[in-house]
């Protein structure tokens, strides 16, 4: 590892302290913002020191968990009023949490030993501002204006003079020595702050705070900054290096062969081993203090991926496509995946002694020891408050299909303009062709740059007065150089205008942002036009020029829901630029809401003329989503969530569902489906068939989009339930037809059909037995005088006169009823059945046999007869 500039003394740039922070003036103690806890009284729930636990945001719910690391459980919940699907920061002690929600900007404090706001204070919505704390030190950094100013963490108030940068400062961490790090791609410096020592009393003097600077880089590279246990970590992505600043001394890695494309870094990194991870390529680099690298690969496919970061000697990569977190060993080897049901970003943080890997859009989080055991937390566990979670969040989609890669192409509108001795080129970004653009090459004046990817534009300097100069600038990414493009002649001089003074901005609901300015002095010569340079954390880049003293940025080119501050530079008719114009007011871009994602209807099954409908949240577009538009056939609703249940529609109605999302800018682009309500059932019977007492109706049913129940009835016997595909009745009469009624019911009404099936005949078998001893060896084999078995009467008693005949036993005679008569026992002939019932058959015509001798076929129930 080469070591970088000495580094012994702080930088002898000087910090600027004085003036108050551009975020907003720091507001006095604040009423609490109503914050609900859930779960268990906070009296019961003080948070003990090291208590190994870590607070989770949950956007969906709105909520903040507190997740013990040992038990892997949500102990106390708490509600955040208005953040409903808000981003949120969220940094923590001990003893404190202090959030930061990015859609309104509102920064409040959280006593953990009571569980309630003690403080809060605004700033302005978007990325660009950030919080930092340690201890009881806080941070505001607003990294586009470039000031960071100290707040005490319990107050929010104050706490001496803020410390400015050049605007477009990165970084905000603090070490674990305490020392907050920023970076300044500007001045390609990095700079450490020590917190001022907070009074003891009210009145008592603040100790002035240290600030050191270091060289880590040339001007106007791209950096990235990883606080370290003792230090910080710089990656300089323009120069393909990693500088790291421990213990006052830099060190420089270089990486140039390595990296293959843009790399990021985790906001704090622990261990001594630094990993930079490169999500184009799929790649991470892990970097020891004595430089040794070694890369491996994430498996998967896309750019999807966060930072790596390093926990008690493995490596954990997240990639949000897949919804998965991959665990690395020391040596690159995949040693786990961590899969879980998240949908949207997933935020790895390494806080005391475990990796609490958490989805805010997801109900579930990780939480791994040092053992790298692995446990899921239900962030929602109804043990803490009850109710059910809401959904969980679709898969996400697959990665896009990788494009072609090639070189980059030439930048756009190369322009140069004169100084005192120098000149600043600007340009517009080159098209990438697949891969991310690492830096910018500017050549000319016998001078070659390299310029971050994100800043594109420098100030060429030691020029010569009155000589006149060309430059080119040429695009680099991981295939190679582009194209270059060469600007316009300019000619130093120190014949400039005056810098234009008082810039404002001003963001529009149509998406524009109004940049606007006095007319500058041109000193003698007319200024013939204005380049203005916005400015957001990290970046400085061209936003355009201007004739006027007005640039209206078009739609789309600033990026939404991110801060913006704009300079502007003077040029007049003979190409000389003015000094750059003091940095305007933050403004965030904004416009309406994009459409809403994945919008499903459905029919809701118990319930009539009604359909559920469930979104994806809508791309705010730079203001807080308020609320939702749904029109389901004309019927129009207003919610604050992502789901709708719409009712007072027709049966069967078949509409149309349309979507959209409201913010500040208005209402949103539409997202529409098609729907249909629960309809009454059909049936369709599909077949019967009956025994003789019995009778099975076999259909089919269309539910209508609804839970039907079946029934199957019949005129004079109570209806039967069963299953909607097969139903049978019995207590019927043998022989007999009937019509059955099938009847389907849901929530929007009944259906119904019909089918006539007769029962079968019922059966008897004359039956007598020959006996075991003399005359009764032969008493069944044929009719006698006197009495006898099987014996057939024109009336139900043995009537001599009244006989009709004998049935042969084995004889199958048809049953058609039952009737009370003489009392006959069949004594051995027959098992000694005996009974007063008589049957009528099919003998002769219609006569009566005593049961006694007929066994009925099916079971010789004689209570399947009708009584004749």
């Amino acid at each position: 590892m080469d070591e970088a500039v000495p580094t012994s003394a702080a930088r002898s740039r000087s910090r600027v302290r004085g003036g108050l922070v551009t975020v907003g003036t720091v507001l006095a103690l604040l009423a609490a913002m109503g914050l609900t806890v859930l779960g268990l009284g906070s009296a019961d729930n003080a948070v003990a020191s090291y208590d190994a636990s870590s607070w989770l945001w949950s956007a969906a719910r709105s909520e903040l968990a507190r997740v013990n690391g040992v038990t892997a459980r949500v102990d106390t919940r708490m509600e955040v009023p208005a953040a409903r699907r808000h981003p949120m920061q969220v940094v923590q002690t001990d003893r404190l949490l202090v959030l930061r929600d990015l859609s309104s900007g509102q920064i409040s404090t959280l006593d953990l030993a009571t569980l309630q706001i003690i403080a809060s204070t605004p700033t302005t919505p978007g990325l660009g501002v950030s919080v930092a704390l340690h201890e009881d030190a806080a941070f505001v950094v607003d990294a586009v204006q470039g000031v960071v100013r100290q707040l005490d963490s319990r107050s929010l108030a104050p706490v001496g003079e803020p410390v400015r940068y050049p605007p477009g400062i990165t970084g905000g961490a603090f070490d674990g020595e305490g020392r907050l790090w920023v970076a300044v791609p500007a001045e390609g410096t990095v700079s450490a702050i020590t917190p001022a020592v907070l009074p003891s009393a009210t009145g008592s003097p603040v100790s002035p705070l240290r600030v050191e600077s270091y060289d880590v880089a040339e001007a106007s590279h791209e950096l990235v900054l990883s606080a370290l246990d003792d230090g910080v970590a710089v990656l300089d992505r323009t120069a393909g290096a990693l500088v790291t600043v421990v213990r006052g001394t830099a060190r420089r890695a270089a990486l140039a062969s390595t990296l293959t494309g843009p790399g990021i870094m985790p906001v704090r990194t622990s261990g001594p081993v630094v990993p930079v991870t490169v999500p184009g390529q799929r790649q991470v680099h892990t970097i020891a203090d004595d430089a040794e690298v070694r890369s491996f690969t994430v498996p998967g496919d896309g750019d999807r991926l966060g930072a790596a970061v390093a926990w008690a000697g493995r490596f954990y990569c997240a990639d949000d496509a897949a919804g998965a977190v991959y665990a690395f060993d020391a040596q690159g080897r995949l040693t786990d995946t961590i899969q879980g049901r998240w949908g949207g970003p997933l935020e790895l943080e390494v806080r005391e002694n475990h990796l609490f890997i958490n989805a805010p859009e997801a109900a579930t989080a990780r939480v791994v020891d040092d053992s790298h055991q692995v446990r899921e937390v239900d962030k929602y566990a109804n043990d803490v408050l009850g109710g059910d979670p809401p959904p969980e969040p679709p898969p996400p989609p697959p990665p896009p299909k990788k494009p072609e890669v090639s070189r980059p192409g030439a930048p756009g509108s190369v322009t140069a303009a004169a100084g005192d001795g120098q000149a600043r080129v600007s340009w517009r970004p080159a098209a990438a062709n697949g891969a991310a653009i690492i830096r910018y090459v500017v050549e000319g004046a016998g001078q070659r740059l390299e310029v971050g990817a994100n800043q594109r534009s420098v100030d060429v300097e030691e020029l010569t007065n009155g000589e006149t100069y060309r430059f080119s600038v040429q695009a680099v990414n991981a295939k190679g150089s582009g194209p270059k493009r060469t600007s316009n002649p300019v000619t130093p001089t120190a014949d400039v205008p005056d810098a234009p003074t008082a810039v404002t901005a001003e963001a529009r609901v149509d998406g524009t942002v109004v940049v606007s300015w006095p007319a500058a002095n041109g000193q003698g010569n007319k200024v013939a036009r204005y380049a203005v340079t916005a400015t957001s954390a990290g970046t400085n880049a061209p936003a355009g020029e201007a004739t006027g003293t007005e640039l209206v940025v078009k739609a789309g080119e600033l990026e939404y829901g991110t801060q913006y501050a704009f300079t502007v530079v003077a040029v007049n008719d003979k190409g000389a630029a003015s000094e750059s114009s003091p940095v305007s007011n933050t403004v965030v871009p904004f416009t309406v809401p994009g459409e809403p994602l994945e919008v499903r209807a459905s029919t809701v099954a118990d319930r009539p003329g009604t359909v559920a409908v469930r979104w994806a949240p809508a791309v705010a577009n730079g203001r807080p989503v308020t609320g939702y538009v749904v029109d389901v056939g004309g019927r129009r609703s207003e919610v604050a969530d992502t789901t709708a249940t719409v009712g007072g529609l027709g049966d069967g109605q078949n509409v149309t569902v349309r979507v959209w999302a409201v913010n500040e800018a208005g209402e949103g682009t539409e997202a529409t489906t098609t729907a249909r309500t629960v309809a009454p059932p059909r049936v369709t019977v599909t077949g019967s068939s009956a025994t003789a007492t019995a009778a099975t109706v076999t259909f089919t049913v269309d539910a209508g989009g609804g839970q039907a129940t079946c029934t199957l009835g019949r005129s004079g016997q109570a209806a039967r339930s069963g299953p909607c595909s097969s139903i049978t009745m019995g207590g019927l009469t043998p022989g007999t037809r009937y019509t059955f009624t099938v009847t389907a019911t849901n929530a929007a009404g009944d259906g119904t059909a019909t089918r006539a099936q007769s029962t079968d005949a019922l059966y008897g078998v004359a039956t007598c037995t020959n006996g075991p001893d003399g005359d009764q060896r032969t008493y069944c084999d044929r009719d006698r005088d006197g009495r006898n078995g099987n014996e057939v009467f024109a009336v139900p008693r043995q009537d001599n006169d009244r006989q009709v005949g004998w049935a042969k036993p084995g004889n199958r005679l048809r049953a058609y009823c039952r009737v009370r008569g003489a009392d006959i026992d069949s004594w051995i002939y027959n098992n000694n059945k005996q009974s007063t019932w008589w049957v009528q058959v099919e003998y002769s015509g219609r006569n009566y046999i005593p049961w006694a001798w007929l066994n009925l076929e099916g079971g010789d129930d004689i209570n399947v007869l009708p009584t004749c």
